[in-house]
């Protein structure tokens, strides 16, 4: 059984910042190559899922992450409000839509499971409505890694409470960050007990299992994210397709009298 208080927010004593800067320029270096390779063969996809509390890194992680990657190659959705014609479906259908193509990646920036996180938080579904999503979810992931090959890797982005107001303060307090602050976000913070029980019981319910990744230091997290993926990858065990071409080639010239 997963209790969210059981696992850290910090990285560990030991781990130093700059230690990391080459292990995860290589890695940045390697998942662009991967990508690329992904692409060109086109027999699987990619969907990143990062769920957090708000100011939990999910930016950053898409900029440091994920920046490196060709733009022709992923594409990256924040999932907002649903709109009305989104409310008038099933809560599923705005998100299978958007999941990645055979030889893309996608990321979501929050994701279906606002709908079983935020609507349950506040009491807008039942506890029942709330588990027959759950299980929804489950048949849907499910769906895509069989149907699709779609390999689906969902980041739980562990912050501190203490660490979320700190970051939530620094986009009052710094200019460069006033753009990114929410009044919304204040008072969802207060429901912060609330919305660790129902991740939990979000965690402990998933067919396809979770990361938990520590994010009161932002560059660990970003770290641990990016080998996750690159592992994922590799396991493909990808290749380059063959040549399909009827125009005949030529590996030298003889040029003769």
């Amino acid at each position: 059984m997963i209790k969210v208080a059981d696992y850290a927010t910090k990285p560990p004593k030991k781990a130093d910042k700059d230690d990391f800067k080459k292990p995860m320029k290589k890695l940045l270096e390697k998942l662009a190559d991967l990508q690329y390779l992904m692409q060109a063969e086109a027999k699987h996809s990619l969907l990143i899922i990062l769920q957090g509390m708000d100011a939990s890194g999910k930016d950053g992680i898409t900029k440091k992450v994920f920046g490196a990657i060709t733009p022709g190659g992923i594409h990256v959705h924040s999932f907002k409000k649903p709109t009305d014609e989104e409310f008038a479906h099933d809560f599923l259908w705005r998100v299978h839509k958007l999941v990645p193509q055979k030889g893309m990646i996608a990321v979501f920036n929050r994701s279906h499971y606002e709908d079983v996180l935020i609507q349950r938080v506040h009491g807008w579904i039942s506890e029942e409505h709330a588990e027959k999503r759950i299980a929804a979810i489950n048949v849907f992931e499910d769906l895509l890694a069989f149907d699709n090959k779609t390999i689906v890797l969902k980041f739980f982005l562990h912050i501190s409470h203490e660490q979320q107001e700190i970051e939530l303060r620094q986009r009052i307090d710094e200019r460069e960050k006033h753009w990114k602050h929410n009044d919304g976000d204040w008072k969802e913070r207060k429901h912060w007990d609330k919305y660790m029980r129902c991740y939990e019981e979000v965690l402990n319910n998933s067919t396809t299992p979770w990361h938990i990744i520590p994010m009161d230091e932002r560059w660990y997290g970003q770290y641990l994210i990016a080998e996750t993926v690159v592992e994922a990858l590799k396991g493909l065990n990808m290749e380059f397709p063959e040549l399909e071409t009827e125009q005949k080639t030529f590996s030298s010239i003889t040029v003769g009298k």
